[in-house]
């Protein structure tokens, strides 16, 4: 056979990545695998293998999962196309259906992608003396950088299937991530994001049991001008001492993506999710009280099945009362494998838009509001390497994740500096530098 470190660096490799912050850091970590053994990426224009990173969280995800396999089939029908991740753990049929796919496989694959590529060259292997820890040391595309914290999910929430394609959950070791977490700052990150598929259990499956503001606390002891910020995280696994340290430090964003999707309890009881719009509050107005500041973002399903005009109204009411910064609102989408798929009183299609029009309405409103409190405001930036589109300006976000724009084109990317607030209108946020 001929030798693979050598024959392999004739390649060049195209990913697409499809989904949450996990799939894009899972991403990542292939990257620097096959970059570690010479391969080159090509963000655009031919290549000889395609790595798509599928989703299945919605429909709409299936759907562009497929689409992207189907364009990198039609880029170079003799090119080498590896289909992974969520979609392919439950859906490989749909996936072959689509023809030339080399490839198909899991999640746990993901950590093996170079050989997977290897064997299917029917190169010989050769890749004993790669560094095969997956840790990742840079983020290709990003001026934040994402750190996977734990993977899988022990929620039943009834309409998602990601705990049947992620599993259980699992952490990773505090030791590992700090190590992972030091080298992306030491190579000039300003911002940690940690993620996980449910990122308050982390540690609970540990032995001793570890928790999130352990990952936290050991992070913001490392030495440099940076930020952690907190991905997605369930009101249940919001704690006292968690409050406490995001609180106590400057290095925390303070910003907190909390999904309650339902502001009806009865709604969220058929949901599954543990939790009533009373606690939630409780929550917030505790998060409020220690850090007044803060920014809430959050989730809401619309159309979820025996959801009335009257749960559709208490929702309305949970929003007025948080007051998020932003929310993504996203249409019930029917999912086999979950407790959802056989219930009843399913809401129209029409009156799902309906809904959405007028959450998308309150939701500018809100977010206005709490934008327009920092007018005149001195806020921190982390600016980016790509501008606005519309504008040309400079693009960041502050701490509290509000995007501002920036008519000084001087400003260089991967910064944090201070910034004015000096004009906010229902559509963006002004800044000096």
């Amino acid at each position: 056979m001929i030798s693979s470190i050598s024959k392999i660096k004739n390649k060049k490799v195209r990913f697409f990545t499809i989904g949450c912050k996990v799939n894009q850091y899972e991403t990542q970590s292939m990257r620097e695998q096959l970059i570690k053994a010479g391969i080159k990426e090509s963000s655009k224009g031919r290549a000889d293998i395609y790595v798509i990173n599928t989703c299945t969280v919605t429909s709409r995800a299936d759907r562009k999962s497929i689409n992207y396999i189907k364009k990198a089939i039609k880029e170079n029908p003799k090119g080498l196309i590896v289909a992974l991740g969520c979609l392919a753990e439950k859906d490989r049929e749909e996936i072959e259906s689509v023809g030339k796919v080399d490839i198909i496989a899991t999640n746990k694959s993901k950590n093996n992608i170079l050989k997977l590529i290897l064997d299917k060259f029917n190169f010989s292997s050769g890749i004993d003396n790669l560094s095969c820890d997956n840790l990742i040391s840079s983020f290709s595309g990003h001026s934040r950088a994402f750190i996977k914290v734990q993977d899988g999910c022990n929620n039943s929430c009834a309409y998602c299937k990601i705990p049947s394609v992620r599993g259980r959950s699992r952490s990773r070791s505090l030791a590992e991530i700090t190590r992972e977490a030091k080298a992306l700052i030491q190579n000039g990150y300003k911002e940690i994001v940690l993620c996980g598929i449910c990122l308050g259990c982390y540690g609970k499956d540990l032995k001793p049991k570890k928790a999130l503001v352990d990952v936290i606390s050991a992070i913001i002891k490392l030495k440099g001008n940076f930020r952690v910020r907190l991905s997605s995280i369930e009101a249940r696994d919001i704690t006292d001492r968690l409050i406490k340290l995001l609180a106590s430090s400057d290095k925390i964003c303070r910003h907190m993506h909390i999904p309650f999707q339902s502001g009806d309890d009865e709604i969220l009881r058929l949901m599954q999710r543990k939790y009533t719009a009373s606690f939630y509050k409780k929550i917030v107005d505790k998060l409020k009280e220690q850090i007044p500041d803060i920014a809430i973002t959050t989730d809401i399903l619309v159309g979820f099945p025996g959801e009335e005009d009257k749960h559709f109204l208490t929702t309305v009411e949970l929003i007025e009362y948080v007051g998020p910064s932003r929310i993504h609102i996203f249409p019930f989408s029917l999912r086999k494998d979950t407790l959802a798929y056989d219930l009843p009183s399913r809401v129209s299609m029409n009156i799902i838009k309906e809904r959405i029009e007028k959450l998308g309405i309150i939701a500018r409103r809100s977010s206005y509001l709490y934008r327009k409190r920092f007018l005149n405001e001195k806020l921190y930036v982390l600016f980016e390497d790509k501008k606005d589109r519309k504008t040309g300006f400079a693009k960041g976000y502050t701490d509290n994740y509000i995007e501002v724009l920036c008519d000084n084109l001087n400003v260089t990317s991967s910064t944090l500096r201070p910034a004015e607030v000096f004009k906010v209108n229902p559509e963006c946020t002004f800044v000096r530098v």
